[in-house]
């Protein structure tokens, strides 16, 4: 009885950790489904705006259109770089101070790449791995839900400014 036991509780470990494998593995590959629709979404409405509108601010205390996306890149960049894989971030100081519109597009196009390419690299064993974030602790899962999750609420701004 005691061995039946046993073999019944290392199946079921056995079972229940690969089913958290696939689901993190699901995970992950959702994300980096999300990430590249995200990027089609943003370079669409970056387009769609006018080179001479790209300085435009709905109202004073706001960011311009063009130093919305800048912001988009430079946190994507930055949560990835520091958070999710250690290598540099690739939105350079000389990237956040782009005012014309095909530069900013740019800076867009290859802070995405970079995004999508770091999650595609991403081992699905660490993103329940902890950081300290200025927040508090987090765990890397959560980073890559925030990097979606800030590019979302600041894109929906720019749908305001169109």
């Amino acid at each position: 009885m005691k061995k039946q036991f046993k073999m019944l509780l290392g199946a079921l470990l056995f079972f229940t950790s690969a089913g958290a494998q696939n689901t993190d593995a699901l995970f992950l590959e959702a994300a980096i489904t999300k990430l590249r629709h995200s990027k089609e979404y943003t370079l669409k409405i970056a387009r769609l705006m006018p080179e001479e509108k790209f300085s435009f601010r709905p109202d004073a205390t706001e960011m311009t259109f063009g130093d919305q996306l800048l912001h988009i890149s430079a946190n994507m960049g930055w949560l990835c770089s520091r958070y999710l894989n250690g290598s540099e971030n690739p939105v350079s100081p000389t990237d956040k101070k782009a005012v014309k519109k095909d530069e900013i597009v740019q800076v867009v196009i290859k802070t995405y790449d970079y995004a999508i390419s770091v999650l595609e690299k991403f081992n699905t064993a660490q993103l329940h791995d902890t950081v300290s974030f200025f927040a508090g602790p987090m765990k890397k899962l959560q980073i890559i839900n925030l990097v979606n999750d800030h590019q979302t609420h600041h894109r929906g701004q720019l749908v305001v400014y169109l």
